[in-house]
């Protein structure tokens, strides 16, 4: 099953596989770590088959023991500390029968009454295939858990690519982080862990390390950009940043390359439900990006991104069915279409109706974040008996300033650039961070 990644760490002995704590960790370690957790799980009769989580981050100990779990075929379920006040719920959605715990003292197992026997759990089982559970992250209603076939992910890992020096900025229990760990062993690369996800610790890393490439969020590059972080440390080793999980706002995106024309700025497309896709940008400031890859094939009905994978989950266990009837899975992503290239608008879910005029979010966000004095802006609809919806803006302001004085400034601004019904009829001044612990924007209303 990781035949090929015990090659490549076998003939990269002495590379390095991952730093922790500052500290680095070889491919040969990696390797023995391996076999011992193999003999561990043996002595502890895990059974083939098992739900366990893993409850960890990219520790060394963490990735070998993922790895050594695949190996004997049990189904994983990562759960980092960001989801530690949902992990009874999570526990019980996915039936966990075993609990792969790591502390001060390394990793404890403990088990549980859980008995698994959903029938995606019994495909994988009468396939012999390893699989795993990501848990989406509910940011419009409940997690919705995501049963894939193992197997089916590892295959596009076996074609060689480029050997990168990665922050595992992702996190453990999401498919970009899944998929950053997996790409970066399985070139050979190196995966540099970071203690928390403030930018001064990251840019540290990648001075210190350096590291070629970070995967993070379009959140995540703003923060970069309000903090000057990037001011305080030496980013010439960094080549590449990707970012996805939530539209980039056009504003960010400019400012960024501006500021570092030698960093190529990538577009990356994923979804639990999918897997990564092979993504290009059409240029480094530009959000047109083409899709697909082996295995993916994407087609748009009505304005909505489709798409039909061979990595596709077998399904959720507590939801329905997204897929047609053909095998398509409906993204809810509204798209616009240039030839071989398309640009995100949004999620559906998220589009606001005013007065049968559609506005995304992300849109009216980009121009917020151009407004001198504005450090942050999430977008929404809210109902109205009128139109059927406004606008709402909810912004972060870089210094106090009169509610009713920002709103008549922020309306001659946006007058300029942005259609009348798509300027925000309603202003709220937040204090508080309005990102989620995966550095995505959170759009619901929140307490001022």
């Amino acid at each position: 099953m990781i035949q090929f990644l015990r090659d490549i760490f076998a003939m990269h002995r002495d590379v390095d596989a991952i730093v922790w704590q500052d500290r680095p960790w070889s491919y040969g370690w990696l390797l023995q770590r391996l076999d011992e957790w193999k003999m561990r799980l043996e002595s502890e009769k895990v059974p083939t088959g098992a739900v366990v989580s893993i409850e960890a981050d990219f520790s060394p100990d963490g990735v070998a023991l993922f790895l050594a779990l695949l190996e004997r075929r049990c189904v994983l379920v990562p759960l980092t500390s960001a989801v530690e006040n949902q992990k009874p719920e999570f526990i019980q959605i996915a039936a966990i029968e075993m609990r792969f715990i790591e502390g001060a003292e390394g990793i404890s197992i403990r088990r549980t009454s859980e008995t698994a026997a959903h029938e995606h759990y019994a495909t994988l089982r009468a396939r012999g295939h390893p699989g795993l559970v990501l848990f989406s992250s509910g940011s419009t209603g409940k997690s919705k858990a995501a049963v894939h076939d193992l197997s089916l992910l590892l295959e596009k890992f076996k074609t060689p690519r480029k050997s990168q020096r990665a922050i595992t900025f992702l996190l453990y229990d999401h498919i970009g982080g899944v998929n950053t760990m997996l790409y970066t062993l399985s070139n050979a690369g190196c995966m540099v862990t970071v203690p928390n996800r403030a930018p001064d610790t990251v840019l540290a890393a990648v001075a210190k390390h350096r590291v070629d490439l970070l995967p993070t969020s379009p959140t995540f590059v703003n923060l970069i950009l309000l903090s000057q972080a990037w001011q305080r440390h030496d980013l010439i080793s960094l080549h590449t940043v990707t970012y996805g999980t939530e539209p980039m706002p056009e504003s960010t995106l400019k400012r960024f390359h501006e500021l570092f024309p030698h960093i190529t700025l990538q577009q990356t497309y994923g979804l639990s439900e999918v897997g990564i896709l092979r993504s290009k940008s059409k240029s480094s400031d530009s959000l047109w990006m083409r899709i697909g890859g082996e295995g993916f094939e994407t087609r748009i009905v009505d304005g909505m991104l489709q798409i039909k994978a061979q990595s596709a989950m077998l399904g959720y266990l507590n939801a329905p069915s997204p897929f047609t009837e053909d095998g398509w899975f409906l993204t809810g992503d509204a798209v616009e279409v240039d030839g071989d290239y398309i640009r995100i608008l949004g999620r559906k879910s998220e589009m606001i109706n005013v007065g049968g005029e559609k506005v995304y979010p992300a849109e009216v966000e980009s121009v917020l974040l151009q407004m001198p004095g504005v450090e942050d802006a999430a977008v929404r609809g809210e109902a109205n008996p009128i139109t059927g919806s406004i606008v709402v803006a909810r912004v972060n302001l870089k210094a106090p300033e009169d509610p009713v004085e920002f709103k008549r400034r922020m309306r001659t601004f946006c007058r300029e650039r942005l259609a009348p019904f798509k300027i925000p009829a309603r202003v709220e001044i937040a204090d508080s961070e309005q990102y989620s612990s995966r550095f995505k924007k959170m759009r619901r209303a929140q307490p001022l």
